[in-house]
């Protein structure tokens, strides 16, 4: 990759793509969109005239040969990930894959073993790491403010599902990697491991589904095979940063009332906690929360106030500058293989749903 100039991107998807990642690198100085692919060519055609992106292509392979692209950003349901990516990787383009990044660990391993060949920038898109307030967490943890990490938990709850008119679509079929445990999971384990610098030892899972069917876009009435609530239970091992620390998270996509997004982390001297990108903390015996200065960060033009739009807005700029650079990292992110280390878990994870808590 030449340094000083223009990052020219692809994108594949239509969806989260067209809220996040199209105003995000839009947002960055030195990057274009140059073409984009969707399954359903009529709403990537509609996306490009919104966003003025010169080229719609027929198919995500026609997008991949072409020979005007760095970058490939796929940003599809999970079953497409492994075959995309492959074929981005041979095509000599580098990639940022959606989470959660693979149907199983097996193809997240072949998509890791395929990028450290292939030497290219390959990262996996969890934003929420280069949120100010989670930066900033990050740094606290390592500089011991709390002492060795006990306990963390997560709550993150809306009703975006809740609906049982909202439409079946590949979110609602397993077989196409659906579901909270994939799209909210994947984050939840991915946060914990990069906070505390270690790895999961330990899964219990329970799984939910509460509207059981849907209907289709021919109005017929089909299964939901997916979750909506997913419950975990988790054992961390013993690192610089934990002794003995356990963790917990709540995710449902069907509960009313104001959403949360909570993140807790409890120490032997304290706590902190992050709730809308606010970073607050405790020392033992305070009784009460007192505020972290923090900068709240970057939104880019046109997006939605939300944690996944700051964090990718600030993660845009990082792919573009290191890809600028020549660099195939970017400080921070989550690579491949740490994409695979979060697979290894989510695959736990719901063989535990099925056969009880597993090691």
């Amino acid at each position: 990759m030449a340094t000083e100039k223009t990052i020219r991107i692809g994108i594949i998807g239509a969806g989260f793509a067209r809220t996040t990642q199209i105003p995000g690198f839009r947002n960055c100085q030195d990057a274009r969109i140059v073409a984009i692919a969707s399954a359903h060519r009529e709403r990537a055609a509609e996306v490009a005239r919104e966003f003025a992106i010169d080229h719609v292509e027929a198919d995500w392979r026609a997008l991949i040969a072409r020979d005007d692209l760095d970058l490939v950003s796929i940003v599809t349901p999970v079953v497409t990930h492994c075959e995309m990516t492959l074929a981005a990787l041979e095509a000599g383009k580098a990639v940022l894959c959606e989470k959660p990044m693979a149907m199983n660990a097996g193809e997240a391993r072949r998509m890791a073993d395929r990028a450290r060949e292939a030497g290219a920038l390959t990262l996996i898109d969890h934003e929420l790491r280069f949120l100010t307030g989670r930066v900033k967490l990050h740094e606290l943890l390592r500089r011991g403010e709390i002492g060795k990490v006990r306990h963390v938990r997560l709550i993150l709850r809306a009703d975006s599902r809740a609906d049982p008119n909202w439409p079946w679509n590949w979110w609602s079929d397993i077989k196409q990697g659906g579901g909270a445990l994939g799209a909210i999971g994947s984050h939840t384990i991915d946060g914990f491991r990069w906070l505390l610098g270690t790895a999961v030892s330990e899964v219990c899972c329970n799984l939910a589904t509460h509207v059981r069917r849907r209907k289709d876009q021919l109005g017929e009435m089909r299964e939901v095979t997916t979750d909506d609530e997913t419950n975990l239970l988790l054992r961390f091992a013993d690192s610089e940063l934990t002794e003995g620390a356990t963790g917990n998270a709540s995710l449902s996509m069907v509960e009313a009332g104001k959403p949360e997004h909570r993140l807790e982390i409890f120490g032997e001297r304290g706590a902190y906690m992050i709730e809308e990108n606010a970073l607050w903390e405790s020392r033992v015996g305070d009784g009460e929360w007192k505020r972290v200065e923090t900068d709240p960060g970057e939104l880019g033009s046109g997006m939605r106030d939300n944690d996944w739009t700051r964090g990718f807005t600030a993660f845009s700029k990082q792919i573009v500058d290191a890809m600028r650079a020549g660099r195939a990292t970017v400080a921070g992110a989550a690579t491949f293989e740490d994409g695979y280390r979060t697979q290894l878990v989510l695959d736990a994870a719901r063989r535990s749903n099925e056969n009880g808590c597993l090691r």
